[in-house]
């Protein structure tokens, strides 16, 4: 998310401290640290997101019993972690309760900001690995990829590149293949031939 690093005060919270924030107040709360969730998310930011969304969301098998959600929903991992991924999936129901997700989703997406590159790519990883979350993917908005981790006996994998030109093949679902270019939008829009050799 775009939010900058901003801490609420110092000090370690619990997740009743966050409940009890004001609801018009954005944070996450890792490893007991409170962190602003401000200025909102740049255009970019959220078309990129957006797209992962829907791509996800249009090729999840309905069989699975798996949800896809995106951000802003709080996501309780301990008594001393609440983030809101960009994007996740839970596939096991009894984790989403009607206020929250309680529990470690099997997927995570974040898309990174500049104020928030660091903490996707130490802080939240470290989080998301001892966790238990079993696929965690960074995209990267200016650069055109993203970093894909698989959990391996408790530990993240080495980061799978992929670029914009390639496809990404997510492990949460056997077939679920999503061309980067349409994430992006890299890709050039399709013409439209009326057959006389004009394109509009």
């Amino acid at each position: 998310m775009g939010y900058a690093i901003k801490k609420k005060r110092d000090g370690k919270f619990t997740v009743a401290d966050y409940l009890a924030w004001a609801d018009d107040e954005r944070w996450e709360l890792i490893n007991g640290e409170a962190y602003d969730m401000t200025p909102a998310p740049t255009p970019r930011h959220q078309m990129i997101t957006g797209n992962l969304y829907s791509a996800i969301k249009t090729r999840m098998k309905k069989d699975t019993g798996c949800t896809i959600f995106i951000a802003p929903t709080d996501v309780v991992l301990s008594g001393h972690d609440v983030v809101q991924p960009d994007v996740f999936v839970v596939c096991d129901r009894r984790k989403i309760t009607i206020d929250h997700i309680q529990g470690v989703p099997d997927l995570v997406i974040e898309v990174l900001s500049p104020t928030t590159s660091t903490r996707d790519k130490r802080d939240k990883k470290a989080l998301y690995e001892r966790s238990g979350v079993k696929e965690y993917i960074i995209a990267y908005p200016d650069d055109l990829f993203i970093e894909r981790y698989r959990l391996i006996a408790g530990k993240f994998s080495e980061p799978e590149i992929v670029g914009a030109e390639e496809t990404l093949s997510l492990a949460l679902q056997e077939g679920m293949d999503i061309p980067l270019g349409e994430i992006f939008e890299t890709e050039p829009p399709k013409s439209l031939d009326t057959g006389r050799g004009n394109v509009v």
